[in-house]
């Protein structure tokens, strides 16, 4: 029961923004729904502890992981402290494909980048630098982000057509043969 009280928080976390309905949840665990709720109830019983500074939120027919109501004032200080305004080299990628594919979808960032992005999203999200441009067609209907005003603001462009113009280096590839290797076997 413990590993499976783990195995659950981590989805959670994995699935970020998107959170996770139940059955997609049954099926990931190969579990029951009554076991899921009870499960599902057991650990975010755990979360109300003082000690805690997440929950379980059920929203739009998905499970997430969201902080607590009651520690808003300690978030609000982080993103307006100019300390810890400052924006990460992944930030800044992140912020750079959203800002050159809007709308696009968490998945299709996470695909770009390589890695996943869900947590500097909400990030930018709370700093006012992106926002969300309704929902995709894709299954799921996940979330569309793109730029705001404020992004603008932040690097001091008028408009998105102010961007940079990105030229791509011709690496010639399409001439090369990919699967040849310029190194030989010695029996050869």
């Amino acid at each position: 029961m413990e590993e499976k009280l783990g195995v659950i928080e981590g989805i959670l976390f994995v699935v970020g923004d998107e959170g996770i309905n139940l059955s997609t949840l049954c099926e990931i665990m190969s579990i029951n729904e009554t076991e899921a709720k009870d499960l599902l109830l057991k650990l975010k019983k755990s979360y109300e502890e003082k000690n805690r500074g997440l929950r379980i939120s059920y929203l739009g027919d998905a499970f997430k992981l969201t902080t607590k109501q009651e520690h808003k004032e300690y978030y609000e200080k982080m993103v307006v402290n100019p300390e810890t305004n400052t924006l990460s080299q992944a930030a800044l990628e992140v912020l750079a494909i959203i800002a050159y594919n809007q709308p696009i979808t968490r998945i299709e960032i996470d695909e770009l980048r390589g890695v996943s992005c869900s947590h500097i999203i909400r990030k930018l999200l709370a700093k006012g630098l992106l926002k969300e441009a309704g929902k995709s067609d894709m299954p799921g209907r996940p979330n569309l982000y793109k730029t705001t005003s404020e992004f603008l603001d932040y690097f001091g462009l008028a408009t998105i057509n102010d961007l940079p113009e990105i030229t791509r280096k011709d690496n010639d590839l399409d001439n090369k043969e990919l699967f040849t290797s310029i190194y030989k076997e010695e029996n050869e």
